[in-house]
């Protein structure tokens, strides 16, 4: 092939190229026409998807235009149950919100099934019928009755009637995180 010819494709291959990218540039500016914030493109803002999503919620009846966070606690008792032993358990109610609860001496805090609890302070061991314990998901262990709990690790109850106690000879109370149903006895 001559130079020349070489040289003639060439720019034609550049010409093509150039026009084509000049046509499918011109088609994408097209497609963004819209401006943010105008009625083809509103801007929504934080509350008004929250407003929204507790519309959706609540079945479709708007609760008010205020923030509705932690107002579903679910809660009946606060985990305490003072110096009188003769009261009746305390018992919450499921909810995903956290509480802290006190464990006296002699008293049994029962997780319900699929409650949390983290042991902030105190020595706590664990109370369970049968052989099926407690799963600690920190370490990965099933954690069986009699068993000590480590603080500071998440504790996983997957069904009723398993809990954790003061350690015997322990006078001082235990603080414990709570998410989930329990009863305090």
């Amino acid at each position: 092939m001559k130079p020349y010819m070489k040289v003639s494709l060439a720019a034609l291959a550049i010409g093509v190229g150039v026009w084509v990218g000049s046509v499918y540039s011109n088609t994408a500016i097209g497609a963004g026409t819209s401006q943010p914030g105008t009625a083809d493109d509103p801007v929504v803002t934080k509350s008004y998807v929250d407003q929204q999503i507790q519309k959706a919620l609540n079945g479709g009846t708007n609760a008010g235009s205020g923030s509705s966070a932690g107002n579903n606690s679910g809660s009946t008792g606060t985990g305490s149950t003072g110096g009188d032993t003769s009261l009746p358990p305390v018992v919450s109610g499921a909810s995903d919100a956290v509480e802290i609860v006190t464990v006296k001496p002699g008293q049994q805090l029962i997780g319900a099934s699929g409650a949390e609890f983290i042991v902030r302070s105190g020595k706590a061991v664990i109370v369970s019928e049968g052989t099926n314990g407690v799963a600690d998901l920190t370490d990965g262990v099933d954690l069986t009755n009699g068993q000590a709990v480590p603080t500071n690790h998440l504790l996983s109850f997957p069904r009723d009637g398993r809990g954790i106690t003061v350690l015997d000879g322990n006078k001082y109370s235990l603080t414990v995180m709570v998410r989930g149903g329990y009863s305090l006895k």
